[in-house]
């Protein structure tokens, strides 16, 4: 994966390169120091790469990644808001990393081009709300290529990896919680983590609702890793 003087990636970022489609340009949206960028570009498997971030500062640093990395000529840097340093068509694949789930989807929503079958595979580490996330994309029609557990830095982190089919569904509760994270190894302990959560959650939720019932059975010691096994189709994720 690392050619020439590339920066080595955490657990987050090194799971979000495996889902970028090679062969195809690739943008890093909210690029900060650059590291991805970097690693996108001197591994030759992309046509174009894309570095973007909404501030001067990041975008500096980012050059003096790719410059150290000697892949400068590899790759361009933009500045400017989201998507909007896009056009429609222009890559494969779009990361966003380290923003929250709900920047995540107002991000997407500006750019109605990721809405259409055939468009740019997203691939998502939500800093936030993970559960949240997942709910917005299944309602808006977007399908799972991959669902990927990690840990970084002492947390536990969700790489997402999806494409717009147009097919909407309304998941459960647990579907939400644990996604696809079930198929890959760490998905015990980031299911535990999840698990956690769940006293805090059900305040304020009024007994006798369907998700009261919900995670009261999840509470209880009721399969979590069935909704998370279900949650994507059967086989290894797709590249």
């Amino acid at each position: 994966m690392h050619t020439c003087n590339a920066p080595r990636l955490d657990a987050r970022l090194a799971a979000a390169y495996d889902f970028v489609r090679p062969g195809h340009a690739a943008a890093d949206i909210g690029c900060d120091h650059g590291k991805l960028t970097a690693v996108l570009a001197a591994s030759g498997k992309y046509p174009k790469v894309i570095g973007a971030d909404l501030r001067p500062g990041p975008l500096a640093k980012a050059k003096q990644t790719l410059e150290h990395a000697g892949c400068e000529d590899r790759a361009e840097l933009r500045l400017g808001d989201g998507l909007s340093v896009l056009t429609e068509n222009e890559v494969g694949s779009i990361v966003l990393a380290g923003v929250s789930a709900q920047t995540t989807w107002e991000i997407l929503e500006k750019a109605p081009w990721v809405f259409r079958k055939g468009g740019p595979r997203i691939i998502m580490i939500p800093a936030t709300r993970h559960d949240a996330l997942r709910r917005w994309l299944w309602e808006h029609g977007f399908a799972f290529i991959a669902d990927r557990p990690v840990q970084a830095a002492g947390r536990w982190y969700a790489v997402m990896a999806a494409e717009y089919t147009g097919e909407t569904r309304e998941p459960t509760f647990a579907e939400c919680l644990f996604g696809g994270t079930g198929k890959w190894p760490e998905g015990t302990g980031y299911a535990e983590w999840q698990r956690a959560k769940l006293p805090r959650m059900r305040l304020g939720v009024p007994d006798g609702s369907a998700l009261a019932q919900e995670i009261d059975d999840l509470l209880a010691g009721s399969p979590s890793q069935t909704a998370s096994q279900s949650a994507l189709p059967k086989g290894e994720p797709r590249a």
